[in-house]
C-alpha cells in the first residue's frame, strides 16, 4: 500500500542492460510513455517523499526507501515494473526491499561500475536546513534533527556507510510522522495509507506504536536511511561526506541538482574491480 495515496500496488524489479539505469514502469499507464527514469532532474515533488515524473506526466511516488536498498545492494540497473502511482510504504524502512531482492539475488554485468567523487563542498542552506557533500576517501553520512517533542529532541550520527553498514545501522529504521498533522495532510490528499503498521506515530512527547522503537535514535538513522535513496538519483555511488541537518527530500534534492550543475566539483572514478552490479 501507498503511504500517501492508500492504494494497493503489485511491484515486480527486472533485470535491466547495462547503464539502463534504474527505471520505474507503470503498467497501469497506456496510451503514452510510461516510462520513468529516476534521474536527478526527473524529481517533481519532494513533499514527505520523492516523486519521479516523466515528460508524458507520469508520475512514481515515494521512491526513496526503495532506492536506499538499491543503493546497498550495489544495484545501478533495474525495471521496476508497478501498477499503481507509489512505491508500496510497507513497513516504513528499507528492510523489507532488502529481504526481497536478497532472496532473488543480483545480476552481474560486464560494465565498469563508476562512482561520484566529490572533489569540492557543495552546500545548500534553507533556513535553518543544511545538506553538504565534501571530499572524503569513502562515503560518510553524517545527520542531526531538532525536534521540540520529547520524544525526538535532538539526536545526530555520523557514520562511515556501505551496503553492511546501512544493513546494520539503517535499513530498518521507520518513517515517522506527528498525529496532530494527520488530518492536514490527509486534507491535503497525502497519508491515505499512514498506519501504526508503517510509520511511527509521535503524539505530543510519547510515541504511539505499541512496540516502541527499534533504535532509541530511530528517528534521525531514517531521514539518514532517506538521504541515501534521495542522493541515489545520482544513478552512481558516491565517494564523499554527505551531512545534513534538519534535512528533508527537498533540500536533498536541491543538492543533487547544484552538484549536477557544477561539474568541476566532482568526477566520475571506476573502481578497482571491473564489474558492475545490476538485478
Amino acid at each position: 500500500m501507498g503511504v500517501h495515496t492508500g492504494e494497493h500496488v503489485r511491484v515486480s524489479v527486472r533485470p535491466a542492460k547495462a547503464d539502463e539505469g534504474i527505471v520505474f514502469i507503470r503498467t497501469d499507464v497506456t496510451g503514452r510513455d510510461n516510462r520513468v527514469h529516476s534521474f536527478g532532474d526527473c524529481v517533481t515533488k519532494t513533499q514527505l517523499g520523492t516523486v519521479i515524473s516523466n515528460k508524458a506526466g507520469v508520475t512514481v511516488a515515494t521512491i526513496e526507501h526503495l532506492m536506499a536498498a538499491f543503493w546497498a545492494l550495489g544495484v545501478d540497473n533495474a525495471l521496476v515494473e508497478l501498477d499503481g502511482p507509489e512505491v508500496p510504504i510497507v513497513d516504513g524502512s528499507s528492510q523489507p526491499f532488502l529481504e526481497i531482492l536478497d532472496r532473488v539475488g543480483v545480476r552481474e554485468l560486464r560494465a565498469v561500475r563508476q562512482s561520484i567523487e566529490i572533489l569540492e563542498t557543495i552546500e545548500v542552506v534553507d533556513g535553518d536546513k543544511v545538506a553538504r557533500l565534501s571530499p572524503a576517501d569513502g562515503f560518510e553520512v553524517a545527520f542531526a534533527i531538532d525536534f521540540d517533542s520529547k520524544a525526538v529532541g535532538h539526536q545526530a550520527i555520523d557514520l562511515p556507510m556501505d551496503g553492511e553498514a546501512f544493513r546494520a545501522e539503517l535499513a530498518d529504521c521507520r518513517t515517522f510522522g506527528f498525529l496532530t498533522e494527520v488530518e492536514m495532510l490527509r486534507s491535503m490528499g497525502l497519508a491515505r495509507g499512514g498506519s501504526l503498521e508503517n510509520c511511527v506515530v509521535i503524539d505530543g512527547d510519547r510515541v504511539l506504536n505499541p512496540e516502541g522503537l527499534r533504535r532509541p535514535d530511530e528517528f534521525v538513522r531514517h531521514k539518514a536511511l532517506d538521504a541515501i535513496g534521495d542522493l541515489y538519483v545520482l544513478g552512481k555511488p558516491i565517494i564523499g561526506r554527505f551531512e545534513g541537518v534538519r534535512a528533508g527530500h527537498g533540500i536533498n534534492n536541491a543538492l543533487v541538482r547544484a552538484l549536477m550543475a557544477r561539474p568541476s566539483a566532482w568526477r566520475l572514478r571506476p573502481p578497482s574491480e571491473e564489474l558492475a552490479q545490476a538485478i
